[in-house]
């Protein structure tokens, strides 16, 4: 099976994967603006971007940390980065993944389509007002992520009647995906929710609404995934956790190791103070969070609205804000470390040239 091109929007993604948007700092300038070189479509994430070049972007620090939502989302630090991934990749599509769960989700809209993004995409809840925030950028494409069909509709009837338009795509994420997931913990496990059995319904849902490109997400990881998805009906697929294993990463080399040494059993769901449940990688913050002896909690960034200024965070035992970004500066004590449920099986850490080709190609 030789792969079709993707079109979202009027931009043509000429390799059909996605490189999943990852936070704090693992997909950032390096590896989007190398993905979307390749041929794919690189995806910068905007979550922690005070971090970026070592805090240089952010205002203020406190206890070493981006004072609140300015702070942590900041504005200039994110340019840098797009402006960055631009140098590498040039006029190719770029995209940027915009949480609707942070606060600030319209301002950092905007930053994004000021700075010259393509294409945006948004999970972490229901973005039925995201056309809103992207007027008078009207090439800008929308991408919304969703994992089911009842999702989907609600969007498209929303916007359609709102804003007179559609997501140019949609991404479709099932619970096999790294970070947080489009599910409680019970239905994370049930047989329907599983990727394979969610993609033909959202396809479906799609088609009614004028042929939606459906992006399928959560679990893919090689050539015969991808076969499997497009046989279903999907136009392209999301892929996060193997982008990890690249050179090219923007990730610390610390969480590449615990990565490269992990094993399946220690991939597993905990609690997040996003309200969602989050995958991840079991280590010693894991193990502190279990017995209530994790570091202390300050909610310095003030990163998402359902944390409720850090209530949330007290409830599940972290800050993920400050705890994401200790896993980007590689503090294997106190970082908090994604990873999809197949992440045991990276070996080897390639550049994203070689892995581009060995989705395409075959291993």
């Amino acid at each position: 099976m030789s792969f079709k091109s993707l079109k979202i929007g009027k931009y043509i993604i000429e390799k059909p994967i996605v490189q999943g948007g990852m936070g704090v700092g693992i997909s950032w300038d390096q590896l989007a603006g190398n993905v979307s070189k390749e041929g794919g479509l690189g995806v910068i994430s905007a979550v922690g971007t005070g971090y970026y070049k070592n805090k240089h972007y952010a205002a203020k620090l406190v206890a070493g940390r981006p004072l609140d939502t300015l702070g942590f989302y900041s504005k200039e630090g994110f340019d840098a980065i797009i402006k960055s991934a631009r140098a590498i990749c040039g006029d190719k599509p770029l995209a940027a993944n915009i949480l609707y769960a942070i606060n600030d989700y319209e301002r950092v809209v905007k930053d994004a389509c000021e700075s010259g993004i393509d294409i945006i995409i948004t999970g972490a809840g229901l973005p039925t007002n995201m056309p809103e925030f992207t007027e008078g950028y009207p090439d800008v494409a929308l991408v919304p992520i969703v994992s089911s069909a009842k999702a989907l509709k609600i969007i498209c009837k929303r916007w359609q009647k709102r804003y007179n338009r559609l997501p140019d795509a949609v991404v479709l994420e099932g619970p096999k995906s790294g970070g947080h997931q489009g599910f409680t913990y019970e239905q994370c496990s049930l047989e329907e929710n599983q990727l394979e059995n969610l993609v033909k319904p959202v396809v479906e849902e799609a088609a009614l609404w004028g042929d939606i490109p459906v992006i399928a997400a959560g679990g893919i990881w090689d050539k015969n995934d991808i076969e499997q998805m497009f046989s279903l009906g999907a136009g392209g697929v999301q892929m996060g956790t193997r982008f990890i294993a690249t050179h090219e990463c923007d990730a610390h080399q610390n969480f590449k190791d615990i990565l490269l040494k992990c094993k399946k059993e220690d991939i597993q769901l905990f609690s997040s103070p996003v309200g969602y449940p989050a995958q991840g990688i079991r280590t010693n913050l894991t193990r502190l969070v279990e017995n209530r002896e994790g570091p202390a909690i300050k909610c310095i960034s003030n990163c998402v609205a359902p944390c409720n200024r850090g209530e949330e965070a007290k409830e599940v035992g972290y800050c993920i804000a400050d705890r994401l970004s200790d896993a980007y500066e590689g503090n294997t004590e106190t970082g908090l470390f994604f990873s999809g449920t197949n992440g045991y099986r990276v070996d080897e850490i390639i550049s994203v040239k070689e892995l581009m080709n060995k989705l395409i190609q075959g291993e």
